[in-house]
């Protein structure tokens, strides 16, 4: 509960930002320079959920000391976090085939180079982040 102001700075950054979205979204016409815009309300909204779902999760734990010690006590339970872990595991997995599906496909349809590339570039970055990361984790243990 320390990090209150910054849930709050959060939130309340989040909801400028979408609000400065919207504005400029019906103040600019027809244009590239909208995309911008729409990118200011999506991250701002997002943001703004992120601050306010922590806010809400302190004042429901305020007045319940028990029932924040046991749920800090789940976070960090090695059962807990190995069952996530296997998870994001299973999940690269699932991501790493469609994925490569979907370059697969993208190319079949004739898109572009570019935008081709650019799947193709987040693909392998991707993939070479993990091995990065396993190669680290191996060489600790």
């Amino acid at each position: 509960m320390k990090r209150k102001g910054f849930y709050r700075l959060l939130a309340a950054g989040g909801l400028a930002g979408m609000a400065a979205g919207l504005m400029l979204l019906r103040a600019c016409p027809e244009g590239a320079a909208r995309t911008a815009f729409y990118l200011m309300v999506g991250l701002g909204s997002g943001v703004f959920g992120h601050g306010a779902g922590m806010l809400l999760s302190f004042r429901a734990v305020k007045n319940a000391p028990d029932a924040a010690r046991q749920l800090e006590i789940e976070r960090k339970d090695e059962r807990n976090v190995m069952i996530g872990n296997a998870a994001k595991g299973k999940a690269f997995d699932l991501m790493s085939y469609l994925y490569g599906a979907l370059v697969f496909v993208f190319g079949f349809m004739e898109i572009g180079l570019a935008p081709l590339l650019l799947l193709v570039a987040a693909y392998l970055f991707v993939h070479g982040y993990a091995v990065y990361w396993r190669v680290r984790l191996e060489k600790e243990m």
